[in-house]
């Protein structure tokens, strides 16, 4: 299944609609359970360090992806943790203070597959085009295909 990621031009935004072959609980399931994020956050190729997962409306976490390169850090706090969404902030250490407000929607499609849509607001334009120029593009399309795969087995 593809990836659609928007990021219009001179707006603060970044829109990712994705679809999987699981239930909105299950999908849930793989964005709240510590022992699953980690096989599947992340581009191909990082590890993933799990270093707080509280996964609960106002909750928080942190979290380390390394390669051979380098570590990259990021944390964050949940401000809504439901069946139908989260709504959480997310921060690279690498860019202090430029938070983003994030809302990541379970809709379920009635055939056993669920769309993921989320909405990210950046504190500004250049703090997005910076982002974006980050090459997260991939590591959010390898995060996408590393769920599809994990969902398709046990999660």
């Amino acid at each position: 299944m593809s990836t659609t990621i928007t990021a219009q031009p001179g707006t603060p935004f970044i829109d990712v609609t994705r679809e999987v072959a699981a239930s909105p609980e299950k999908v849930l399931r793989a964005y709240t359970d510590p022992d699953l994020i980690v096989r599947w956050l992340g581009p191909h190729g990082m590890e993933m360090e799990l270093l707080e997962l509280d996964a609960r409306s106002g909750g928080g976490y942190h979290y380390v992806h390394r390669d051979e390169r380098g570590e990259y850090r990021f944390r964050g706090v949940y401000h809504t943790v439901s069946a139908e969404r989260i709504i959480q902030t997310f921060e690279f250490e690498g860019a202090p203070g430029d938070v983003c407000l994030e809302t990541i929607a379970f809709t379920g499609l009635g055939d056993g597959r669920t769309r993921i849509e989320g909405h990210s607001v950046f504190p500004s334009v250049e703090a997005r085009d910076a982002a974006v120029e980050s090459g997260m593009e991939a590591g959010i399309v390898d995060s996408y295909d590393r769920l599809d795969t994990l969902l398709g087995k046990d999660a």
